[in-house]
Parts: C-alpha cells; sequence; structure tokens
C-alpha cells in the first residue's frame, strides 16, 4: 500500500435546477465534453482532471458555502490563456468578475446558470 490512501478525486458535483439547460449551458458555454446523462445527472469531461457531474437538486442548493456572509467557490478551473477565456465568457453574457493577481497568480471567478461559483487560474 502507497503512503496516501487516496490516490485521486474522481469527480466533483454540482447542484443544478434544470439539468438539461444546464447540459446545453457547460456543453456549449464552457465547451465540457458529456460522456453521459442518465436523466438525474450529467457527467463531462474536464480536460485530464476529475469528472464533473451536474445533479438536478432542490432550487436553492449551491455548489458554494458562505464564508463571513460572502460566497466561496468549491471548483477551481485551470485555463492556459485567462485572458482569452475571460473574454469569451464576457461575450457568452456569463456573470463574470474581474480578472485578479496574487502573488502572480491570476484568476477570476464566474457564475454558472444556477449561480454556482466557480474560479478559473492560470
Amino acid at each position: 500500500m502507497s503512503d496516501f490512501l487516496l490516490s485521486s478525486i474522481h469527480y466533483f458535483r454540482i447542484p443544478v435546477v434544470n439539468l438539461k439547460e444546464s447540459i446545453k449551458w457547460y456543453s456549449e458555454c464552457l465547451k465540457l465534453k458529456m460522456r453521459f446523462d442518465k436523466g438525474e445527472l450529467a457527467v463531462f469531461e474536464v480536460g485530464t482532471g476529475p469528472l464533473l457531474v451536474l445533479v438536478e437538486a432542490d432550487k436553492d442548493s449551491r455548489g458554494h458555502f458562505l464564508k463571513d456572509g460572502q460566497a466561496e467557490f468549491s471548483i477551481g478551473f485551470t485555463t492556459s490563456d485567462i485572458q482569452s477565456l475571460h473574454d469569451y465568457l464576457v461575450d457568452q453574457h456569463v456573470t463574470v468578475e474581474s480578472i485578479m493577481e496574487e502573488e502572480g497568480h491570476r484568476f477570476f471567478y464566474f457564475y454558472d446558470l444556477d449561480g454556482n461559483k466557480l474560479q478559473v487560474h492560470n
């Protein structure tokens, strides 16, 4: 047995209100490849990372949490061209925050159709 009991993260689950609309948004807007749709959940590939699973949930469910009353993201994506991705998401009418930089690390936050707060960095 290795020093680690767990070897990787297999998937992340995000709650969505309307699975069909969210499948379309994640497929068309984020250009993720859907592996399968089981009706109550859909599984997407995200490059070489963990799978992203959309789960139809109650309307007030979110895939982020609150810290000091502010939404904190649970999932951070990576991109090789943060400015182009930011511009693209703005053009797609996605709610996107400004690109920020901390200690040479550039990132921004954006929100899916259900208001799930997500991050992307390079």
